[in-house]
């Protein structure tokens, strides 16, 4: 098993290594932080030489739609009392794609059961996709046996270890198209 948040804090390392050998590709990928955003060449530059693994950390999070390295850390690890899923699940190439939106996770879940689909969560409201959307947009297999454990339901699942076992499917589809 993929474990979502172990994934992230590799990547921040590869990332940190990465900065340190003066990749710029690497280096460009701090833009992620809000602090950075519009810094100029000369700040910019000197924060890459102070880098730590907590803006390295807070990037890869943001750069997979989550507000920071903690927001990421407590979506992943499935902490209930988290509102916000981020937007992980639908980014913004998701567009092409007509899936019934709902502010309310009841309002979702009443439409879910009588339509089937897969019940998925942007921020804080919650959609229902099919199975073309899993297949190309999240790029994971539809017919996996984690859904049915969750009962196709990413909100409220069935089944919490299934679910992180898909975020981690999720996570290294984003990495092998990467």
């Amino acid at each position: 098993m993929i474990d979502p948040v172990r994934e992230l804090k590799i990547r921040a390392e590869l990332l940190q290594h990465g900065i340190e050998a003066g990749g710029a590709p690497a280096t460009a990928r701090l833009r992620a932080l809000p602090e950075l955003r519009r810094a100029s060449a000369e700040e910019f530059a000197a924060f890459a030489v102070q880098v730590q693994r907590k803006h390295c950390l807070a990037a890869v999070a943001r750069e997979l739609g989550f507000q920071g390295w903690e927001h990421a850390s407590r979506v992943l690890s499935g902490e209930e009392s988290e509102p916000d899923y981020g937007e992980l699940l639908c980014p913004k190439n998701a567009g092409a794609f007509l899936n019934d939106w709902f502010a309310t996770y009841e309002d979702a879940r009443a439409v879910h059961v009588e339509r089937g689909g897969y019940l998925l969560a942007f921020k804080r409201q919650a959609f229902i996709a099919g199975r073309d959307y899993i297949a190309t947009t999240l790029a994971i297999d539809p017919d996996d046996r984690d859904w049915q454990a969750i009962g196709f339901d990413w909100l409220r699942p069935r089944d919490f270890v299934a679910r992180r076992r898909l975020y981690g499917k999720v996570l290294a589809a984003k990495r092998e198209a990467a």
